[in-house]
């Protein structure tokens, strides 16, 4: 911990960095142009660079990245299987998006961005490394994008995306303007990402497959480990192993902030004392928060900082895990010296998260709302914070499984997290591009959840759900859908059947026109 508490105030630890990157002479220039990272441009092979192609630019990191870009003044095209409303609001910025993947979509792109999902054989990265063109991986793109700012990176196994944008809440109402990239649509910015004035970058850092490595920030944020994302690593212990090699690679002068309660992430955060803030629900760490009331789905409670009560936030979401994600919002605050109500400001008026305990909509008594969590440790602590914010309403969980590796890895946890639920539908298994796995489905999840709980049903026919739905659901009722797949659509589905239209301008088909002319461009 930092010491605070002995009377001093919080020291701005960002200051000797800072001027450590401009020999000396306080704060860098704090026009966009003076940041290599702003609208003077990327360089890559001593040129500057203005055309890139992102292959899947509909998934939410690839999607903010090429937002980002664009909005530098940048030449943008990418491709995706398939058509979403990220592919249309790209192309209303102007970039061009093709359905599917050939040779021939890379026009004159000089930079190829790809994820770690996308094979060898795919023929637009073959072509790319044919043709002798820049190939990056989405991490490596990530770091180029965010040289040159003072950089905020939030990771973590759960509450990467919430606390990344509860950090830029916080910074944003201090008037700091922030660029972000955040790993959800967030009303707030209107996008998952914005290209700030300031020199400050809070940006999501992807764990799953290692891409934070390529990141360097002076203020780590990391929210917890866990046993996720099997597909990618070994075990537990090659999860802490990079982690480890995550910490050990920042400098001297970068500052962590974490929660100290995480029994994985203790003893990394014990070799590394006095670069490290923590926060938690019980006393003893810089941040403490006590004193929780639930109201709705929103909750308030009371701040301590090194012992000494500041006040009362107020948050617009319900549970423990969002509490705790807030706190770190509010450790980076006291880093960059940002008075108390600017915490509270930027807390309270946070704006919804798409897919983070979202409501989507309420029609003939029925509340609609849709949560992004999918691991056995998400889908406990969403349930259990819906529970008691909404205890009047009867609790209706139609669960989709992502990942035949990571149900096949994690079943048994899945079986009891669904206690809190009165109702509880599981379909079978989103592969996200996985092939299926031998003995794993989604029936057998069914089974072992319908040992410990008998209101369970299996779905076996997704497009007839809905008109399940409508036939079982009552007034009072919460319909939550629970997966990162596309589960997301029944409650769109269902609120259209109960009269509550959901379609927007931005749902319909651009038709066959992978380019069109963009629209203005506002921040």
């Amino acid at each position: 911990m930092l010491g605070w508490g002995r009377g001093s105030e919080v020291p701005d630890l960002l200051k000797n960095l800072e001027n450590s990157k401009n020999g000396g002479q306080g704060p860098p220039c704090m026009d966009k142009k003076c940041w290599p990272g702003a609208s003077a441009g990327l360089f890559f092979r001593g040129r500057a660079i203005t055309s890139y192609h992102f292959i899947g630019i509909g998934g939410i990191g690839m999607s903010g990245l090429a937002e980002l870009l664009v909005r530098q003044g940048h030449q943008v095209s990418g491709s995706d299987a398939a058509e979403s409303a990220i592919t249309r609001r790209l192309q209303d910025l102007g970039v061009c998006v093709y359905k599917g993947h050939r040779a021939e979509n890379l026009g004159t792109a000089e930079v190829v961005v790809h994820t770690t999902a996308v094979k060898e054989d795919n023929p637009e990265l073959a072509a790319a490394r044919a043709s002798g063109r820049t190939v990056l991986r989405r991490g490596e793109m990530q770091a180029r994008v965010m040289e040159g700012y003072t950089q905020v990176a939030v990771t973590g196994a759960h509450g990467k995306t919430s606390t990344t944008a509860t950090t830029a809440a916080v910074l944003r109402a201090g008037g700091l303007d922030p660029s972000v990239l955040v790993g959800a649509v967030w009303d707030n910015l209107g996008s998952n990402a914005i290209l700030g004035q300031g020199k400050y970058f809070v940006a999501e850092a992807d764990e799953s497959d290692a891409s934070f490595l390529h990141l360097s920030p002076q203020v780590a944020v990391i929210t917890n480990i866990d046993r996720e994302h099997l597909d990618f690593y070994r075990d537990l212990d090659h999860i802490r192993d990079t982690f480890a090699r995550y910490l050990a690679a920042l400098s001297p002068e970068a500052r962590i902030v974490a929660w100290r309660d995480d029994p994985y992430l203790a003893p990394l955060l014990r070799e590394r004392p006095q670069r490290t803030i923590t926060y938690s629900l019980a006393p003893g760490a810089d941040l403490v928060a006590t004193d929780l009331q639930v109201s709705g789905l929103g909750c308030r409670y009371r701040l301590w900082q090194a012992g000494k009560p500041l006040g009362t936030i107020r948050l617009p979401l319900a549970g423990r895990h969002y509490v705790l994600n807030s706190l770190a919002a509010c450790a980076v605050g006291a880093l960059l010296s940002l008075p108390f109500p600017v915490w509270q400001q930027g807390l309270a008026n946070l704006g919804q998260i798409h897919r983070r305990c979202q409501v989507k909509g309420e029609a003939r008594g029925i509340l609609v709302m849709d949560d992004y969590g999918h691991p056995p440790t998400e889908i406990a602590a969403t349930l259990a914070a819906l529970a008691q914010a909404l205890p009047e309403r009867r609790l209706v969980v139609a669960f989709q499984p992502h990942r035949y590796s990571r149900t096949k890895a994690l079943l048994p946890e899945f079986f009891p997290v669904f206690e809190q639920a009165h109702l509880v539908f599981i379909t079978e298994i989103y592969s996200a591009g996985e092939p299926p796995l031998p003995g794993i489905s989604g029936i057998d999840l069914f089974k072992g959840v319908k040992q410990l709980h008998p209101q369970v049903d299996f779905v076996e026919d997704l497009a007839k759900f809905p008109e399940t739905l409508v036939a079982c659901l009552r007034p009072g009722d919460l319909f939550l859908t629970l997966g990162a797949g596309d589960i997301w659509k029944v409650g769109e589905e269902l609120l259209q059947r109960l009269g509550h239209p959901t379609a927007s301008p931005n749902s319909q088909s651009t038709g066959d026109s992978p380019c069109r002319a963009p629209r203005a461009l506002h921040a």
